[in-house]
């Protein structure tokens, strides 16, 4: 546990790069006491309206909520919820200098509707259409111009466009070349192009969702994982192993909710790692706190294990608050101790 502390003493030393899918989390706020006369609903009585930064941009409030440096790649629309999502990010000192525009897609927003304590309904505008030329070239270059500011890359990939073959095959390249640290929360249908990565985060359901994708996809005959359902402990060790040979990850770190983790390395070890969350009251955000403290604590120096236990603290913490949810290093260390 000590070690653990001095790794997290450090976090202020380290800065990340992240990128992928930004989204603008709003929250409505109220109490319900009646049904509509309308239609067979319940009636929010509005009371309370806040934003805050969502997906991608989640992750990077979490690595600065946590005092690393963070620099956010991902696109906006042109339209009031940019303007918002640019406003809560300054008032989190997230540089913003790797956003791009397109005024051809919405930004991405997620609207929840909560009453009391419970969310009633969430409506989506986004767009999931891939990214022109212009603009993913525009962000290799960005990340190829900058990359010796950073001592690690983290992909948020939520399928909205963002993150796609070309620009995963560029960034993962540089990441080799320049010996940087490079770590995916991952899209299912998108496993095949996370080869090489040092380490990716999903959770059970991703992980089963992985394997069904990996062998449609497979023209090589080198997946050869035939189970469509990880019932066990077993099935999910076997499909994590399979998977973290066949992408040839340095490790795989599988969240399980109030079971915990388990990691897997590229060593052949494997480590269960329980829960400490002391109540859950709200897992949104929760794989991004994982992600976030998980690759910073890599970039201060911390072994895999030593990394999974820190992202576990981290993720313990933020399911007993409501909403997108971030923790802080005073925390973290109260946590722990």
């Amino acid at each position: 546990m000590k070690n653990l502390k001095k790794i997290i003493n450090k976090f202020n030393k380290a800065k990340i790069l992240v990128l992928g899918d930004v989204i603008l989390d709003e929250y409505i706020f109220g109490s319900v006491d009646r049904i509509s006369p309308e239609a067979p609903v319940p009636v929010v009585w509005a009371n309370k309206h806040t934003f805050t930064p969502g997906g991608t941009a989640n992750v990077a409030s979490n690595i600065r909520s946590l005092d690393g440096g963070v620099c956010l790649v991902g696109v906006i629309g042109r339209d009031k919820n940019a303007d918002i999502l640019l406003s809560e990010l300054k008032k989190r000192k997230i540089s913003t200098e790797g956003i791009f525009v397109d005024p051809r897609r919405h930004t991405t927003v997620k609207t929840r509707i909560v009453a009391g304590h419970q969310q009633v309904v969430r409506v989506d505008w986004e767009h999931t259409d891939s990214l022109s030329q212009k603009i993913n070239q525009g962000i290799i270059k960005f990340i190829k111009t900058n990359i010796d500011d950073f001592d690690a890359i983290i992909i948020e990939d939520y399928g909205k466009g963002v993150i796609n073959m070309e620009l995963l095959q560029d960034l993962i390249a540089l990441s080799h070349s320049h010996k940087k640290i490079i770590a995916v929360d991952p899209k299912e249908e998108h496993f095949q192009y996370y080869q090489g990565v040092t380490s990716i985060t999903p959770n059970r359901k991703e992980l089963e969702n992985a394997i069904r994708n990996l062998r449609l996809k497979d023209t090589s005959n080198r997946f050869r994982f035939n189970t469509d359902k990880l019932f066990t402990d077993k099935d999910v060790d076997l499909a994590a192993v399979e998977i973290l040979k066949y992408l040839d990850l340095q490790s795989l770190l599988v969240t399980l909710g109030e079971q915990g983790m388990r990691l897997f390395e590229k060593n052949g070890c494997l480590t269960h790692i329980p829960t400490v969350a002391q109540e859950v009251f709200d897992v949104s955000g929760a794989g991004d706190t994982v992600i976030a403290t998980f690759t910073l604590a890599l970039s201060c120096g911390a072994s895999k294990l030593e990394a999974a236990h820190i992202a576990n603290f981290a993720a313990g913490i933020v399911v007993g608050k409501l909403g997108t949810a971030v923790t802080t290093r005073k925390e973290l260390l109260e946590r722990i101790k």
